[in-house]
């Protein structure tokens, strides 16, 4: 196989700039989108260059034209299609967050197994350089005391919902809310680098449509403590900290990762015990878009044979759900996935 041939399901700014990202991989083809309307499946057919369209899913899936998707519908649909095209042997690659709770990401890796083919949860940020970096340059900061992390973005959609216009975004049934679509970004690194933690305290503000506007949740590991802050209702441009009691590394923006630095912490003399700490940028640049790495990563998997990264894996993205899920559970935010298990 030279080229694996994508379908998309979903139309939206986030599927824009996938495919931007991954056309700078040259084992990547187009092949097809997926619509609920032909109208809408023509415009971004015709923006992108797409051969064909489809408005049946189930079309899609079943289809020949297609080896692999790309899924960024709406939350509550992931596992479904997913499943649904794992089960006529169609690798997929799912936005964050990759289900709306524990027992969709269960049945949506069962069904890898079953099937046979490759799934990934496309979480870009711990697949770009910069996290590589950061991941490496962990032992030089010594025993980690501290993980420290904010995303919190005023959303486009707020000022909708203030004048009472309701969108996705803050709606419950569409598996929506602060923790879901923001909050995952801090939580996902932090899984990744430091795996469960032992105990998760959490706090939010709910909004009237039932989902979390904003929220901010403690860990507890082993030696370590971890606080993550996500919002959906006000901006912040705190960075990402890690702290050891050797020195600590900074990541400017979580959701971005474009730079990353480290402040070791070294002794004036050798005999001295005062200390100093200086700077050093470990950042890694690259002139790739921020979204060609996690597309590649998901084509290597394809064509090595794996059904999953050993990074975006399959069991960390199953801990992430389930700490959202404490999460939710401990701030009072219920899905309607939540009583509609999949068969």
């Amino acid at each position: 196989m030279e080229k694996v041939r994508f379908g998309v399901v979903g139309t939206n700014f986030i599927a824009d700039w996938m495919i931007n990202g991954a056309r700078q991989d040259e084992r990547f083809e187009l092949a097809a989108v997926y619509s609920r309307t032909q109208e809408r499946a023509d415009m971004f057919a015709a923006k992108h260059n797409i051969p064909h369209t489809f408005t049946s899913i189930e079309e899609m899936a079943a289809s020949g034209l297609i080896d692999a998707v790309y899924i960024a519908s709406p939350n509550f649909l992931h596992a479904s299609q997913s499943i649904l095209f794992m089960s006529h042997g169609k690798h997929v690659l799912c936005e964050k967050p990759f289900a709306s709770n524990a027992a969709e990401v269960r049945a949506m890796t069962e069904a890898s197994k079953k099937y046979n083919v490759t799934l990934m949860e496309a979480m870009k940020t711990t697949l770009m350089p910069n996290f590589l970096s950061v991941k490496e340059n962990l032992p030089r900061i010594g025993k980690l005391r501290r993980y420290v992390s904010s995303y919190c973005q005023y959303s486009s959609r707020y000022d909708k919902y203030k004048a009472g216009i309701i969108e996705n975004a803050f709606r419950r049934e569409m598996s929506n809310g602060a923790a879901m679509d923001i909050g995952v970004y801090t939580i996902y690194p932090m899984v990744v680098l430091f795996g469960r933690p032992q105990k998760i305290e959490a706090s939010g503000i709910m909004l009237s449509t039932g989902v979390d506007g904003q929220g901010a949740v403690n860990f507890q590991y082993e030696g370590m403590n971890a606080t993550v802050l996500y919002s959906k209702i006000a901006d912040s441009s705190l960075p990402t900290e890690i702290q050891g009691e050797d020195g600590n590394i900074t990541i400017d923006r979580i959701n971005l990762m474009h730079k990353a630095s480290i402040m070791p912490r070294k002794p004036k003399t050798a005999a001295s015990n005062l200390y100093f700490t200086q700077e050093e940028d470990i950042s890694r640049h690259s002139e790739k878009d921020d979204y060609y790495f996690e597309m590649a990563e998901f084509i290597s998997l394809i064509m090595d044979g794996r059904r999953e990264s050993s990074v975006n894996s399959h069991a960390n993205s199953l801990i992430t759900i389930e700490i959202i899920d404490e999460i939710r559970r401990q701030t009072g935010v219920t899905f309607p996935a939540d009583e509609n298990p999949l068969i």
